[in-house]
């Protein structure tokens, strides 16, 4: 079976799967040796996994619900589905970043033991994982153009953020030794607030496709050029693009000789849409309005 006879929102869903499982696993590995290792910060960390695990099912359900054939009340298809689901994943980061700033601030103010060396041997094998994760998820994200998918992979990134961040305060404090405890707490301040600015990041586009802002730039030239080659359109007047999830709708204006009966200008819009179906990957449907051309 070929790849690209799967369609983009079961990749996204396989790929979602995976993360899960090993974001499961790795709440439990970081909880207990947190615990265990006296490290704030690995608590802080296992916390923004868990975040991690919720936020991917979010997706794993906005993605199946983008599947869903366009029905009477959504003739347009249930792509919007996959957006909403950046949102929200955008939204569980910031809450995410709020739990762990707040806390770390908390545990800097209270004295505690110096984290377990342990600790660090931990947190490498998990920016191993996560890294690995980040750029596989990332992959699949713009292999199939899925705002979600790739807002599911700067959460892979974010956690990656935090391990590092723990890392660095566990290693000071270890080194450091009695009155540097705090280090730890610290670093986990430090993430938090690089977690938002990633938030914020993944959030922007999403709300964009939501409201129906135009796509990049390159698929309207294409579009335009792909009108402009059929035989009998001498102008391509207005040309409107709209993503909806992993689909591409198109509104054409085009003009044709005003001495064309209306049947042949019928026949031109036909030759425009098929070719922009058949020519570029991702447009679903394509709307074209055939007006007389003129030189004003």
């Amino acid at each position: 079976m070929q790849s690209t006879d799967i369609h983009p929102s079961v990749k996204g869903m396989r790929t979602t799967a995976i993360g899960i499982a090993i974001s499961i696993v790795l709440v439990f590995a970081k909880f207990i040796s947190g615990y265990i290792g006296h490290s704030y910060a690995l608590i802080a960390d296992a916390s923004e996994t868990s975040a991690d695990v919720l936020s991917s099912l979010l997706l794993w359900i906005g993605l199946r619900i983008s599947m869903k054939p366009a029905d009477k009340e959504h003739p347009y298809g249930h792509g919007k589905a996959e957006p909403l689901a950046a949102i929200v994943i955008s939204l569980f980061l910031l809450a995410t970043a709020c739990w762990i700033a707040w806390h770390a601030i908390e545990y800097i103010r209270t004295p505690h033991q110096l984290p377990r060396r342990f600790t660090l041997a931990i947190l490498l094998i998990v920016i191993l994982i996560k890294e690995g994760m980040f750029r596989y998820v990332l992959k699949v994200g713009r292999e199939i153009n899925s705002q979600a998918v790739k807002a599911d992979a700067r959460h892979h990134r974010s956690d990656v953020i935090t391990s590092v961040a723990a890392f660095v305060g566990i290693l000071v404090a270890i080194l450091m030794g009695r009155g540097y405890e705090s280090a730890d707490d610290w670093a986990a301040l430090v993430a938090s607030g690089i977690i938002v600015y990633n938030a914020i990041h993944l959030l922007r586009p999403a709300l964009d496709e939501v409201m129906d802002a135009a796509p990049s730039g390159e698929i309207v030239r294409r579009v335009r050029r792909a009108a402009a080659d059929i035989p009998g359109v001498d102008l391509v007047e207005k040309c409107y693009v709209r993503k909806m999830g992993f689909d591409y709708y198109v509104d054409l204006h085009v003009q044709v000789n005003p001495g064309l009966s209306v049947a042949k200008g019928h026949e031109i819009a036909h030759h425009v849409k098929d070719s922009l179906l058949r020519s570029i990957p991702g447009i679903k449907d394509a709307l074209i309005h055939v007006e007389p051309y003129t030189t004003k």
